[in-house]
């Protein structure tokens, strides 16, 4: 910053060259401009002298409260937004031109000083007083394009022409005052001359095609021109018409030539003497052959007069309801009606005034909306705020040549009825909104929980409430079902109420008229039982609403309120058509509940309940219901043992959803289940599937995987019709899907189905789900694999193998990983189309000195070579209890096949929960236990087995078949 005293200090220096030039241009102008003009010259040199930015020029107002404020005269260079701050500047300001003002100094300080509106950042502003017979009459700024003060010369030159503005203002402002009292004296006392037949006229030519002009003796006459000055030319003209009036005349004027008509105008002439008339001409274009206008003619006539004299135009303003006033360019009052007299509070007439420096007007938008309409040269009309608020004004600005015309209509009244009315429209509007999303909030309400979300977030902001209680009627009993403001403990002291109670809801129902309760006093007397419930809820004013469905109550609805209240009637009748709405939701909520109860009740009673416990696996599971819908869904999944410690894993899904596909799901699982037992290869099980499927109907579909992990040689074999690929995770945490393209749907298949086999190391995990789990609409099922595998990737910790917490630790482990992929694939947990099923399983291989395998040569000697290795291995492994009946079973095993069948002839013992003995060979003849007569031979080897052994079973092997056999085996003491 540059303080006063610091600039006031600075030596003289001598102006540069193009600083002289500047101030000899500024010089040389002629005495023909106005006090705007004055302005902006002397402002348009200034920022030129300094490559600023833009400039401004305060001037000084009248004496006001706490000093002289500062007006914006003139500005240039800047944009509106940045010069609306800068419109008027307080009585001892702190900015640089107040500074300037105050002080009679010049004042440099950065932008970040300057507060009053915002200049562009890193630049600074150098304020000149202009000098005065009395003080300084304002201050020149300009906005430096950087924060660095002028320098000396710099100084010198903006003083010099702050100098020469206001040596032209004074100037300016006598010779305007000494043409303002001439106008004035001559049209004093006389009748203004309005019509040309009493003045002269003058006739007028144009050539539109050559630019030849034609004006008579009287035109020139009225123009000032001299019969020298006069040749014929329309650039002559030209020069005549005032600078501010020139661009539309001429606008005018090229209209008219293109257009046939007449036209009138009236527009300011400067005169070669040095003086303005005001000049109104009226023509008729003149076509020619083509259409084109070849010439303009017509009268003209000076108006000076007539637009200067006021009198009569006074008189009948003066009688005007509304304020009206008519200001000149530099905003100086040139004539008030005695309505705009009172809203001033002026005690004397306003006139030569200037209105932003009366009491009142500074603090209003006025001012501004006047600039606007003298900037944009256009009508402003806008609503402003008079007495401090207390009355609006409706402002229409208009502006005239040398000036603006004001009119002030007070709108007070009117603008607050239009205003109640506009509330009174935006709440039914908003009640109305209110109403239509509630209705369809409720139309998509598919439980209770549902209907009573609804109704809180549309119901209670529409009246200000702060309660709701939903009871629905079951029998005589009144059962809460939802509430909301209420403590949790109340509810559960009122969750049921018999009919028969006494009770403001029970009335409601029994009498089907709704009960309203203002305040507690009402609710006091009207209940005096009921006291302690408005005493614990802690509200003051309640609507008692029954639910009625076709005639039959349903339950009721309570609206509270925590400040006593009132009901008009509008509310009551709104009321009682919300609680039809909220009785049919509810009631169709209730069917919903009961019916998605049974169904879920069915879904639960078809689905495993519990996952066995088996050695080669563990496994945990997750069924992911639908979120959309009434139904049930038709995916399933299941851990069947076999034998020999193998496994079966299933996972289906029936097509579509509802209770019939439910049932259908159950059929499948039952029907794999059966086949299972009969050991029966995953792509034969399939094909029965698929004939049980087809015999359906031809609207019934389903996917399904079967899977088979044998421990003993950690092989995983699979076939799948139309489900996605099972997801294998290795120890090492890497994720593939097994498979190939899968073949068609059960019940659109045509077997035969491909069989995969893998062998799988130690501890995989075994991913099966079905496709709710990985597709929607949102997500294709490419996405959505991608997607299962990198959680399965990123979860792979959370599930590792070993003995921490036994199986059944582990199966749980395996529950919270299922839990965690379901997260990760669906956040919100909104299967929103489809059900979806997930089922993982860890493998667990047998270890190599709990299996036992010989060949055995196709001989009868061959069941007492299967006994001998049978006792043992029994006797190495410790069961020494079991090798008596080990051997007969194995020697029986063996001579029917030496007797019936075919070898090669295997013999396999396996150590795991039970003892597995099995016994195989190259027939594919199944045995069949039947009952031998008392003269039969034989016949009676299987029944002795099933006699010895817990259970047993025939299945089919590569090459033939196997008989196995199962026996407990002994706790150990």
């Amino acid at each position: 910053m540059i303080p006063n005293e610091a600039a006031a200090q600075e030596p003289e220096a001598p102006l540069e060259q193009p600083g002289a030039e500047r101030l000899g241009l500024l010089r040389s102008s002629g005495d023909d401009q106005g006090e705007r003009e004055a302005l902006r010259l002397g402002l348009q040199q200034a920022v030129a002298a300094l490559n600023g930015l833009g400039g401004l020029v305060h001037l000084r107002g009248q004496e006001a409260r706490g000093g002289v404020p500062l007006r914006l005269a003139a500005s240039s260079g800047l944009p509106r937004n940045l010069t609306r701050g800068w419109l008027f500047l307080p009585p001892q300001d702190d900015t640089a031109p107040g500074r300037a003002t105050t002080g009679g100094e010049p004042v440099w300080l950065p932008t970040t000083e300057t507060t009053p509106g915002p200049l562009p950042d890193g630049s600074g502003l150098a304020a000149v007083p202009l000098p005065g017979p009395d003080g300084p009459l304002g201050a020149l700024s300009v906005v430096t394009a950087d924060a660095v003060p002028p320098a000396p010369g710099e100084w010198e030159l903006l003083r010099a022409i702050a100098a020469w503005v206001s040596e032209r203002l004074g100037r300016t402002a006598a010779v305007e005052s000494r043409e303002r009292w001439r106008l004035a004296e001559g049209a004093s006392g006389t009748r203004p001359r309005e019509t040309p037949s009493d003045v002269g006229i003058g006739t007028w030519e144009w050539n539109v095609r050559t630019g030849e002009a034609y004006l008579d003796e009287t035109a020139r006459t009225v123009f000032g021109m001299s019969p020298q000055m006069y040749d014929g030319r329309l650039e002559t003209w030209v020069e005549l018409v005032h600078p501010e009036d020139l661009p539309w005349v001429i606008a005018d004027a090229e209209e008219a030539a293109r257009a046939a008509g007449g036209f009138a105008w009236e527009y300011r002439v400067r005169r070669p003497d040095g003086g303005f008339r005001w000049v109104q001409a009226r023509g008729r274009s003149v076509l020619g052959a083509d259409g084109k206008a070849v010439r303009l003619a017509g009268v003209l006539w000076d108006s000076t007069e007539t637009r200067v004299a006021m009198d009569a135009a006074g008189r009948a303003l003066r009688h005007m309801s509304d304020g009206f006033l008519a200001v000149d360019d530099d905003g100086r009052i040139a004539f008030a009606n005695p309505q705009a007299e009172r809203l001033l509070g002026a005690r004397r007439p306003p006139v030569g005034k200037v209105l932003w420096d009366l009491p009142g007007v500074h603090e209003s938008e006025l001012e501004a909306h006047c600039r606007r309409a003298a900037e944009d040269d256009a009508t402003v009309s806008a609503d402003i705020e008079w007495d401090g608020g207390k009355r609006r004004y409706h402002l229409r600005v208009m502006p005239v040549p040398d000036g603006l015309t004001l009119y002030l209509t007070d709108v007070t009244e009117r603008r607050l009825a239009e205003e109640a009315a506009a509330d009174a429209a935006r709440t039914a509007a908003d009640r109305a909104a209110h109403i239509g999303r509630l209705t369809t909030a409720l139309a998509e309400a598919v439980t209770v929980r549902d209907v009573v979300t609804a109704v809180a977030d549309r119901v209670l902001p529409l009246f200000d409430a702060t309660g709701l209680i939903i009871k629905t009627l079951e029998g005589d009993l009144l059962r809460v079902v939802g509430f909301v403001g209420y403590p949790p403990g109340l509810m559960e002291r009122l969750s049921r109420t018999r009919l028969t109670e006494g009770s403001p809801s029970t009335d409601a129902i029994r009498e089907r008229v709704p009960r309203y309760i203002t305040s507690a006093k009402e609710f006091h007397e009207a209940y005096p039982h009921r006291v302690r419930f408005q005493e614990w809820s802690q509200k003051h004013a309640w609507a008692f609403l029954p639910l009625i469905v076709s005639g039959k109550a349903v339950g009721s609805c309570v609206v509270s309120f925590s400040e006593p209240r009132p009901f008009s009637e509008e509310e009551r009748t709104l009321l009682t058509a919300l609680s039809g709405l909220v009785a049919q939701a509810l009631e169709r909520a209730r069917l919903y509940d009961a019916e998605h109860s049974r169904a879920q009740e069915l879904q639960r009673g078809l689905l495993p309940r519990v996952l066995p416990e088996l050695p080669a696996v563990s496994a945990a599971a997750r069924y992911l219901p639908a979120v959309e819908g009434t139904t049930v869904g038709g995916d399933w999944y299941d851990v069947i043992p076999l034998s020999a410690d193998r496994v079966a894993l299933v996972i289906g899904d029936v097509m579509g959803h509802g209770i019939s596909e439910a049932v259908t799901m159950g059929r499948l699982r039952t029907a794999v289940h059966t086949f299972a037992g009969l050991e029966l290869p995953p792509d034969e099980l399939l094909a029965h599937l698929n004939d049980l499927v087809s015999d359906l109907g031809d609207d019934f579909y389903a996917t399904c995987l079967y899977a088979v992990y044998d421990p003993a040689n950690r092989t995983f074999t699979f076939s799948r019709a139309g489900h996605p690929p099972p997801a294998l995770v290795l120890p090492d945490g890497t994720v593939h899907f097994a498979g190939h393209s899968p073949d068609a749907p059960l019940g659109a298949a045509t077997p035969p189905f491909a069989t995969v086999e893998l062998e799988i190391p130690e501890g995989s995990l075994l991913v099966l789900y079905t496709d709710g789990l990985v597709e929607s609409s949102r997500r294709d099922i490419d996405t959505g694999m991608a997607g299962l595998a990198k959680a399965l990737t990123g979860a792979r910790a959370a599930a590792p193998a070993g003995p921490a917490g036994g199986r059944r630790g582990e199966a749980e482990r395996l529950g919270r990983l299922c839990e965690e992929v379901a997260e990760a694939l669906d956040p919100h947990q909104q299967h929103a189309g489809d059900d979806a099923a997930l089922l993982i399983a860890r493998t667990h291989a047998l270890a190599a000195d709990d299996v036992a395998t010989w060949s055995l040569p196709e001989d009868p000697l061959s069941a007492g070579q299967a006994r001998e290795h049978v006792r043992r291995r029994l006797d190495a492994w410790g069961l020494e209890e079991l090798v008596t009946t080990t051997e007969l079973i194995a020697s029986e095993l063996v001579g029917n096949v030496v007797r019936h069948a075919r070898g090669p002839i295997g013999l396999r013992l396996i150590r795991s929960r039970t003892l597995v003995c099995e016994v195989s060979d190259g027939s594919l003849s199944t045995p069949r236990i039947r009952h031998a007569g008392d003269t039969d031979e034989g016949g009676r080897g299987l029944q002795l087995v099933a006699a010895l052994c817990q259970r047993w079973g025939t299945r089919y092997v590569p090459g033939g078949k196997c008989i196995w056999t199962e026996q407990s085996i002994p706790e150990p003491s």
